[in-house]
């Protein structure tokens, strides 16, 4: 019997730009659709649209572009029922799986199965709903989470939370959102120099992260 579908943005390869694999060769799997709508998003297109694919159909394309990595990510991935399925699905062919998910959808079904980037939403984002919480106790020394960093009122909160002692991943990931160009005023954004002398002066145990497909690519390109 054919598995559930899958709602796709867009499938392709590029270099992993964030996390500790970051300039890693990947294949991407963006699903469509998000429940959130952070004012830092640089995905909105993935909100609405894309393509119906089976589980099957899009183990075939990640078959054809032949990477080792896999990122699953949207949008939110992790709102599509079948989404577990794929993920599976592919650990078990051999793949190394990750899926970026905003934590305020429950991952237990995902937790084991592939490398959790759980991207924490900062105040900045108007999304900081506090759901990760729960799915903390769920994430391994492998997994990682991510703070994105737009104001000065974001690195408070976010080294407050790293200093409660209660995130168990090796990886925590600070990425600095610079001040919004097409929409000013959206976010106040930092200066990358600034967040870098912050987490130098208060010792945090986080990893300094920026984009490197921005970098490479610049921020408004698509399927890189």
């Amino acid at each position: 019997m054919p598995s559930e579908g899958l709602l796709i943005t867009e499938i392709f390869e590029s270099l992993q730009g964030e996390t500790s694999l970051s300039g890693l060769p990947f294949t991407f799997v963006r699903l469509t659709g998000c429940n959130l709508r952070c004012t830092y998003c640089d995905t909105s297109y993935a909100f609405h649209g894309g393509a119906k694919m089976s589980v099957e159909d899009v183990i075939a394309k990640v078959e054809a572009l032949g990477r080792k990595h896999v990122l699953l990510t949207g949008g939110e991935p992790l709102l599509q029922r079948a989404t577990p399925h794929l993920a599976r699905s592919l650990a078990e062919r051999g793949y190394e799986v990750s899926i970026e998910t905003h934590g305020e959808h429950p991952i237990q079904e995902v937790a084991g199965v592939a490398r959790i980037v759980m991207d924490v939403k900062t105040p900045s984002s108007g999304m900081a709903r506090g759901g990760f919480r729960s799915n903390l106790p769920l994430l391994r020394p492998t997994d990682e989470v991510k703070f994105v960093i737009a104001s000065e009122g974001d690195y408070a909160w976010a080294r407050d939370v790293v200093r409660e002692a209660v995130i168990p991943t090796r990886e925590i990931l600070f990425s600095p959102a610079l001040p919004a160009r097409d929409t000013p005023g959206t976010y106040p954004g930092v200066r990358l120099e600034w967040l870098a002398a912050r987490i130098l002066e208060d010792g945090l145990p986080v990893r300094f992260q920026y984009q490197l497909h921005k970098l490479i690519w610049g921020s408004d390109a698509r399927g890189v």
